[in-house]
């Protein structure tokens, strides 16, 4: 992408209501078309002032800047990689991991029984807002959980991301009201393993 294009709102997989019962299509339509949107509006504002400043050799505000293109710039990729994790029952929703990263799950984590409680616990366990991660560890060629506040992307841990579970409040309150557990507990009826094992691929290479 060249530095004077805008960055869009990727197009949805599936329709808003495509995910219930588990994500209300109110939800899905205001997570969206509001939430994603407004990371991707005030992203592309916030590059643009970013490039004047530098323009200007104004170096204060670059730096001032650089927290508003983190939070907005990683809000839009998380939810990128969120959509894509997620798909409707019985179009892939759901659906068990196959191939190697079936065999990579259990071989880091004992089984994906015991991986889904442990990436379910800190989910769960994320203080405020912010995202619970199985990631991939290219140094060691791992895998592994890991949670991030806010909007802050897994890559500024140094890891690849696979799949994410999105535990603002914006993302299930409407529907599960303060029981994050049942949230976390059911999206994974949702999650669409064939994306997670594409990005495992992807990130072997």
């Amino acid at each position: 992408m060249s530095s004077s294009t805008p960055y869009k709102l990727p197009e949805l997989p599936y329709d808003f209501s495509g995910l219930e019962p588990v994500i209300s299509a109110e939800i899905m339509q205001l997570h969206y078309s509001k939430h994603h949107q407004g990371y991707v509006t005030n992203l592309n504002v916030a590059l643009e002032k970013y490039r004047d400043a530098e323009a200007k050799g104004d170096i204060a505000a670059m730096i001032g800047l650089q927290q508003v293109i983190k939070f907005n710039g990683g809000g839009h990729v998380n939810h990128s990689i969120f959509w894509t994790n997620l798909a409707p029952i019985g179009k892939g929703g759901g659906e068990l991991p196959k191939g190697e990263l079936e065999k990579a799950l259990q071989a880091e984590f004992g089984s994906l029984d015991a991986f889904v409680e442990k990436l379910s616990a800190a989910a769960v366990a994320v203080q405020g807002s912010g995202w619970g991660w199985l990631g991939y560890n290219k140094a060691g060629g791992k895998l592994l959980i890991a949670t991030c506040s806010n909007q802050d992307p897994l890559s500024t841990l140094g890891f690849v991301p696979l799949l994410g579970i999105d535990v603002w409040e914006h993302a299930y309150y409407l529907q599960y009201k303060n029981v994050r557990a049942d949230y976390v507990k059911n999206i994974w009826k949702i999650v669409y393993w064939k994306n997670v094992e594409e990005r495992y691929s992807q990130a072997k290479k």
